[in-house]
C-alpha cells in the first residue's frame, strides 16, 4: 500500500491516541448481543420453493405434513388472515409468501415449522401444490417482446423509503420504473460532431456471495416481535415488519450482530417477514436459516443492457451522450428502482458533457429479485462509457490517458445541474494509477494495459443519528445504528470517538444495530457509514462536551475560580486539566451519573447538496491474453482509493482491494444462467468467484487530500474500485489483440469469438 497525503498537517483530533495508527483495531465487546441464540421453545423452518419460473397455484394439500410428528405449524398464504402480505421500501409488489402465484422458479410456496431442520425436511416432502403453468420470460427481451407474459398485472404500491422523490412510472405492463436524466441540446451535439460512436454493452446478473446466508430469528411476546437478522438496514426492516404486522414501531425490535458480509445483498428486507409470520403461526420463535442456494434465490444484482451514442469534436472533447439502459430486476422490484435511477445519472460519467439523455428501464423478469449490489448500478453503465472512451481515443489517435484528462470534471465543479461540486481530483488520480503501471514503457507484444476512472454520486440520505455517554471513569459508550458487515464500521467509529474525545480507544465502546437501544440510521450502505455516522458521532462529541463545560462551570464556581476552558481531552480549570470522568463526578457528587451528548445529521448545512459526497473508482489494469485458448491473464491490478482521509488505511485498502477484486470476478468469470426458466448455476460449485490463486499482482495508493465532507475530510470508499474494472480489461484486452468486448464476463468463449471477429473484420 502506498498513500499520498496532500492535505497538509492532520487536524488534532485525528493524532490523539490511537485512530492514525496502521494496525487493524477490533473493538472488543464491539456489540452487545450474540448469534448464538437460546431461546427457549426455539423452532426451526423450512421453505418449499416453486419448480416453475411462472404458475398459478391451483391447491395446496399440507394435511401429510400437518400431521408429521415434530411438525409445529405449516403457512401458507392462506393462513395469514390479517397480514399484510405484499411489502417493499420502494414498490410494495413483494408477497412474504406466494400468493396464488409464482413469478420465478425458486419463489416460497410454503413453511414448515418443526422441533429440528431434519423434521421440517421430512414435512416439505409430504406437501403436494397443483400448479397452472403460464408462459414465462426469463430475459428483458423476452419481457418486453409483443405478447409477453405480464408478471404483475397491477402496478404496486409506492413505498414512502424509496429513496428518491420523484414518481414511478410504468410504460409498459413489465416495467417496473423508467427514470430520465437530460440536460442540453442533444440533438445539435450529435449533428456538430466530427466523430459519433454507438454501440451495445452487456452487464451480467451476479450474486454477491457474502460467507454467511441469510438468517433471521423472531419471537412474539406480548404482541410484541422481536427479530434477529443478518440485514444491513435494521430500522429499514423495523418499518416493514410494522406495516406488515400493523405495529406501532415501538412494538417490533430488531437486532443485527456482526454480520458475514452484506456488499449491498442484505439492504432492506428480505426474510425477515417470512420469520416473523411463521414465528407467529407457530406460537413459539423460529429460526429460519437459508443455505448459499437459498440465497442466491432471495437477492441478486441487476443484469444489464446499455446501448450508448456518443459525440465527439475533433479534439477529442466529449460533446453529447443518449442511451437507453434495461436492466434485469427480476420477479419483484426490491431496490432495483433506485438502482435504475444511478445508472441513469452515471452513464454521464466523470465527464463535462454539454448534453444528455439517457433512459434506464427497470424491467421485471421471471427470474429471481434483483436490488441493491455494490456499485449501485454503476459498474453496468461504466462498462460501456469507459469502454466507449477508449474507441474515441483509438478513432482520433489520441491516448487513453489524455482523452479522458481533457473531459474530466475538475473539483469544485458540478457534473450536472443542482448536485454538490465534485469533491476529487480526477486527473491526479488517473496520472497516479497510469505510474504505478509503468504507462509510458511500452508493454510487451500480448500484453494490454489500461486505465479507466469513475465519480459515481455516493452516500444515500443523510439522516442519521448518534448518542454518547460520557461515564465517570472517562469512559466512553457511543449508541448508533449502522451495521457491522465486515466494512470496518465497528473500528473507525470507535476510532472517530476516541479522537473527538482525545480518549484511548480502549476507552471507547460501541454498540450497533438494535432499534431498541441504539439511535436511527437510516441505513448502512452506498460507503456512507464512516462520512456520514461519523459526522453524527463528532455532533455528539461537540454536544456533550458543551454540556461538560457548563457543568465545570457549575462545580467549580465561586468568586476567585478560574474560567473553565474547553480542551480537547478535558476541562482547564486554572492550572489543572480535569478529565471528562473527573467533570461528570463533581457535578453529580459523587461515583456515578454520565453526560449524554446527541449527535443529529439530516439533510441541511453541510449535507444539504446531494449526493453527500462523489466516490470515486479509478484502476488500471495490465493482461497478457492467449489467443490460441481465448484465456485472459490478469497480472497487474492497481486501485486508487481517494477516500479525503484514511481514518484506518488498511481498513481503507482492504476496501478498495474488495470491490476491485469483486469487480475481476463479474467480469471474468462471473455469471447466473437461466436456461428453460430455471437457475442452472446456483450454487458454490458452479457459480465461480476469485480464488487467491486468480489474483493478479495488487497495487493500492491511498490518496488523502482532505476534501471529502466527512470527519477529517473523509469522503466513502469501497464500492469505486469496483465500477470500472470490467471496462479496464475489456479496453486492455484490446489494446493487446486489437479485439473488442462487448458483452461481460469475458469468458474465453466469448474472448475467442471476439478474435474472430476482429479475423474477419481484417479479411482473416
Amino acid at each position: 500500500m502506498k498513500r499520498v497525503i496532500e492535505r497538509g498537517p492532520a487536524p488534532e483530533p485525528i493524532g490523539i491516541s490511537v485512530p492514525r495508527r496502521d494496525g487493524i483495531e477490533k473493538v472488543t465487546g464491539a456489540a452487545s448481543f450474540t448469534t448464538d441464540l437460546t431461546l427457549p421453545g426455539l423452532a426451526h423452518a423450512r421453505l418449499l420453493r416453486s419448480p416453475y419460473a411462472h404458475a398459478r397455484i391451483r391447491s395446496i394439500d399440507a394435511e401429510a405434513a400437518r400431521r408429521h410428528p415434530g411438525v409445529i405449524a405449516v403457512v401458507t398464504a392462506a393462513d395469514l388472515p390479517g397480514v399484510q402480505l405484499e411489502y417493499g421500501h420502494a414498490v410494495a409488489d413483494h408477497p412474504l409468501i406466494a400468493t396464488g402465484k409464482v413469478r420465478f422458479a425458486g419463489e416460497v410456496v410454503v413453511g414448515v415449522v418443526a422441533e429440528d431442520a431434519a423434521t421440517a425436511d421430512e414435512a416439505l416432502r409430504l406437501i403436494e401444490v397443483d400448479y397452472d403453468p403460464l408462459p414465462y420470460a426469463t430475459t428483458v427481451e423476452e419481457a418486453l417482446a409483443p405478447g409477453a407474459p405480464v408478471l404483475h398485472e397491477k402496478a404496486g404500491r409506492q413505498g414512502a423509503h424509496r429513496g428518491f422523490e420523484e414518481d414511478i412510472t410504468r410504460d409498459h405492463p413489465n416495467v417496473c420504473s423508467t427514470f430520465r436524466q437530460a440536460w442540453g441540446e442533444i440533438e445539435d451535439a450529435f449533428t456538430g460532431a466530427h466523430l459519433v460512436l454507438e454501440g451495445t454493452w452487456h452487464y451480467p446478473m451476479c450474486y454477491a456471495f457474502a460467507m454467511e446466508p441469510y438468517t433471521s430469528v423472531a419471537e412474539w411476546k406480548d404482541g410484541e416481535l422481536t427479530v434477529w437478522s443478518s440485514a444491513q438496514h435494521p430500522y429499514m426492516v423495523r418499518d416493514d415488519l410494522a406495516h406488515v404486522f400493523h405495529l406501532p414501531l415501538s412494538a417490533v425490535r430488531v437486532i443485527v450482530p456482526y454480520v458475514g458480509g452484506g456488499y449491498g445483498s442484505k439492504s432492506y428486507t428480505k426474510i425477515e417477514p417470512l420469520t416473523a409470520a411463521l414465528a407467529l403461526k407457530a406460537g413459539r420463535p423460529v429460526r429460519l436459516a437459508l443455505n448459499v442456494d437459498d440465497a442466491i434465490l432471495t437477492t441478486r444484482g441487476d443484469g444489464a443492457t446499455v446501448q450508448l451514442r456518443s459525440a465527439f469534436d475533433r479534439d477529442g472533447r466529449l460533446l453529447g451522450r443518449q442511451a437507453t439502459v434495461r436492466l434485469d430486476s427480476g420477479a419483484y422490484a426490491e431496490n432495483s428502482p433506485l438502482v435504475g435511477r444511478k445508472a441513469a445519472n452515471r452513464l454521464g460519467g466523470p465527464y463535462r458533457i454539454p448534453a444528455l439523455e439517457v433512459t434506464c428501464q427497470v424491467v421485471y423478469t421471471n427470474t429471481a429479485p434483483a436490488s441493491s449490489f455494490r456499485g449501485f448500478g454503476a459498474p453496468q453503465v461504466v462498462f460501456a462509457a469507459e469502454s466507449q472512451m477508449d474507441e474515441a481515443a483509438e478513432a482520433l489517435g489520441l491516448d487513453p490517458l489524455e482523452i479522458r484528462r481533457r473531459n474530466l470534471v475538475e473539483r469544485g465543479e458540478r457534473p450536472w445541474p443542482k448536485v454538490r461540486g465534485l469533491d476529487a481530483k480526477l486527473a491526479d488520480d488517473l496520472a497516479l494509477a497510469a505510474a504505478e503501471l509503468d504507462w509510458s514503457t511500452p508493454p510487451a507484444p500480448g500484453v494490454g494495459r489500461a486505465v479507466c476512472v469513475s465519480a459515481s454520486d455516493a452516500g444515500s440520505e443523510p439522516v442519521t443519528t448518534a448518542t454518547l455517554r460520557v461515564h465517570p471513569d472517562g469512559s466512553v459508550t457511543v449508541l448508533c445504528g449502522s451495521t457491522e458487515i465486515g466494512q470496518g464500521s465497528a473500528t473507525a467509529l470507535a476510532q472517530i470517538a476516541a479522537g473527538e474525545m482525545g480518549v484511548p480507544l480502549e476507552k471507547v465502546r460501541l454498540v450497533q444495530s438494535d432499534t431498541a437501544a441504539v439511535t436511527y440510521d437510516r441505513s448502512t450502505g452506498a460507503s456512507r457509514t464512516t462520512t456520514l455516522m461519523g459526522l453524527a458521532i463528532r455532533n455528539a462529541a461537540r454536544d456533550v462536551k458543551a454540556q461538560l463545560l457548563e457543568w465545570a462551570r457549575e462545580s467549580w464556581a465561586g468568586e476567585d475560580a478560574p474560567e473553565p476552558v474547553l480542551e480537547h481531552a478535558g476541562i482547564r480549570v486554572g492550572d489543572r486539566l480535569a478529565g471528562w470522568g473527573e467533570v461528570v463526578r463533581a457535578w453529580f457528587a459523587g461515583d456515578y451519573g454520565e453526560a449524554i451528548g446527541r449527535g443529529y445529521l439530516r439533510k441541511a448545512g453541510e449535507t444539504a447538496e446531494m449526493p453527500p459526497f462523489w466516490e470515486v473508482g479509478c484502476v488500471g489494469v495490465e493482461v497478457r491474453v492467449d489467443e490460441s485458448t481465448g484465456e485472459i491473464h490478469v497480472e497487474k491490478l492497481v486501485t486508487i482509493g481517494d477516500v479525503g482521509c484514511a481514518v484506518n488505511p488498511q481498513l481503507a485498502e482492504a476496501q478498495d482491494v474488495g470491490a476491485a477484486i469483486m469487480g475481476l470476478g463479474m467480469a471474468m468469470r462471473e455469471e447466473l444462467i437461466y436456461e428453460d426458466g430455471n437457475l442452472v448455476n446456483g450454487n458454490l460449485y458452479d457459480y465461480r468467484v476469485p480464488r487467491f490463486t486468480d489474483l493478479p499482482e495488487l497495487r493500492t495508493v491511498l490518496v488523502e487530500r482532505g476534501d471529502g465532507v466527512g470527519v477529517y475530510g473523509a469522503k466513502g470508499g469501497g464500492e469505486g474500485a469496483l465500477n470500472p474494472v470490467a471496462s479496464a480489461i475489456a479496453n486492455a484486452v484490446r489494446r493487446a489483440t486489437g479485439a473488442r468486448l462487448r458483452e461481460a464476463p469475458f469468458t474465453p468463449e466469448r474472448v475467442w469469438e471476439a478474435l474472430r471477429e476482429r479475423d474477419a473484420a481484417n479479411g482473416r
